[in-house]
């Protein structure tokens, strides 16, 4: 059981930074916006995370205009969508052991 402990992902132990990437894994890219306004967070406290998942080069952001307005988007990488499973699939073999 302790070398199933080891395999989880000290970049997901976070709500915050495990919900980003549960939505991004599903969608192509979502907007900062969306990803605030589902997780319930504010601008700083996501800002952070996001920045977190960036420098481990989990997330990839896309900065753009619309219209006059700027938006910013994200989606996760193929290394972040892989260290993602692997952390979730590690959860699914701690909850399946036996005692």
């Amino acid at each position: 059981m302790k070398n199933i402990f080891t395999r989880l992902n000290k970049a997901f132990e976070n709500r915050i930074r495990l919900g980003v990437m549960s939505i991004l894994v599903i969608n192509d890219w979502v907007d900062f916006n969306y990803l605030k306004e589902t997780l319930q967070v504010t601008d700083g406290n996501l800002a952070s995370h996001l920045a977190s998942l960036e420098k481990l080069a989990f997330i990839e952001v896309k900065k753009q205009f619309i219209g006059k307005k700027p938006n910013t988007s994200y989606a996760a990488s193929k290394a972040g969508k892989q260290a993602f499973q692997e952390h979730i699939d590690a959860l699914e073999e701690i909850i399946k052991a036996k005692k």
